[in-house]
């Protein structure tokens, strides 16, 4: 019987929430569901989804702040050593060595540079130090960022050979959506907010309204509103923000009675509300990919993006969805919005948004991802017996 392929995958925070530790969690059951590998977690918390996967405890010091990183980092690299040796060490965030870094980030110097504006502080040094020790100087044979966004921004802040930098999407799973009846949950869903079978519904799903540009949408929306006080549409703004402010702002723009606040809900509620959409919007200020443009695809809504979400990568522009390069600019989002209220159009669009959610499944990921485990295992081969690679 052929030996099990060992992998070690290291995040701090496994299966828990956030857009990094579902990625992880999701991509790391799927590859521990397949016999020829035995998986490890290495993380300081964690949620367990199955019996498939081992779990090795690494403590973060966190006081002071500054120790953090390195602190994951040792303790990670210790609690490795002592369950090793592994054929593959994937990491999903900065540590001292790894094969593989799922970069779900963009590198943190840029990061404070380029979006923060602020001077590195003792602890953006010391996480940046451990960055930039696991990227130069940790083995490291393949970089996969979750975006051609993320990419970009991190051969122009690294000097690496771009063959060893390859893009890998997060994935979707589109049985949630597929299971649901669509005229159901748009009659449930738009009952409950009071928003008329004829209005376009327009989704907007974060929990930070600020950095996803709720306010570029509604100032977009107030333009359009302007423009054509018949258009006949709602914004469902699906999160936990500042409501208050954004109501305000609502008002201001004329459409108080346009935009409805669920406020949060829980994520096993989220099919049947995009189910109940006409389309998405998000038009973020950064986002290095953004998985619920993604999660709406599989629903079949079209998505109105900005280019500083990676999803873009899967946004064709006209046929699943736009992408707006300057979300700032009120009279361009209310253009997009206004193309969106064509039914004929949505219609196309919903076909192709589908199409593009099911070539991004997590089946196709986890064959991507370990097909990159195999590049590497053939690569050591070669030089183990002194083979040039072709």
């Amino acid at each position: 019987m052929q030996q099990r392929r060992r992998i070690a995958v290291v995040i701090p925070k496994y299966g828990l929430m956030g857009g990094a530790e579902g990625f992880a969690a999701e991509l790391t059951e799927r590859i521990a569901a397949n016999p020829e590998f035995e998986v490890h977690v290495f993380a300081n918390r964690w949620v367990a989804a199955s019996d498939r996967v081992s779990f090795h405890k690494a403590p973060i010091l966190k006081f002071p702040r500054s120790l953090s990183s390195p602190s994951f980092a040792f303790f990670a690299a210790r609690s490795i050593a002592a369950a090793g040796p592994f054929d593959i060490v994937h990491t999903h965030d900065r540590i001292f060595r790894a094969d593989v870094y799922t970069m779900h980030g963009i590198p943190h110097r840029w990061w404070i540079r380029e979006v923060r504006k602020k001077r590195l502080s003792l602890f953006d040094r010391s996480l940046a130090a451990v960055e930039d020790r696991l990227v130069l100087n940790g083995g490291c044979r393949r970089f996969l960022p979750v975006s051609g966004l993320v990419r970009s921004i991190f051969l122009d802040e690294y000097r690496i050979d771009p063959s060893r930098v390859a893009i890998v999407h997060p994935g979707v799973e589109i049985a949630p959506y597929e299971s649901m009846d669509r005229e159901a949950c748009r009659l449930t869903i738009r009952e409950r907010y009071g928003i008329a079978p004829e209005e376009t519904l327009a989704l907007f799903v974060s929990m930070n309204f600020a950095i996803k540009g709720l306010d570029y949408l509604m100032n977009g929306m107030g333009r359009l509103r302007q423009r054509n006080p018949a258009a006949s549409f709602k914004l469902l703004v699906v999160g936990h923000g500042d409501e208050k402010n954004y109501r305000r702002l609502a008002a201001r723009l004329g459409l108080a009675d346009s935009v409805i606040f669920t406020g949060a809900v829980e994520r096993k509620e989220l099919p049947e509300l995009y189910l109940a959409g006409d389309f998405y919007a998000m038009l973020s200020r950064f986002d290095t990919f953004g998985m619920v443009a993604l999660e709406a695809m599989a629903a079949g809504l079209p998505v109105l993006i900005s280019a500083r979400v990676g999803a873009k990568d899967i946004a064709a522009e006209g046929e699943n969805g736009f992408v707006i390069e300057d979300p700032a600019d009120s009279d361009v989002v209310a253009d997009k919005v206004e193309l969106l209220l064509a039914g004929e159009l949505r219609e196309k669009m919903r076909k192709a948004a589908l199409k593009t959610a099911a070539e991004n499944s997590w089946e196709a990921t986890v064959e991507k991802v370990v097909s990159i485990y195999r590049e590497i295992w053939t690569e050591r081969r070669l030089v183990s017996s002194n083979i040039p690679r072709p």
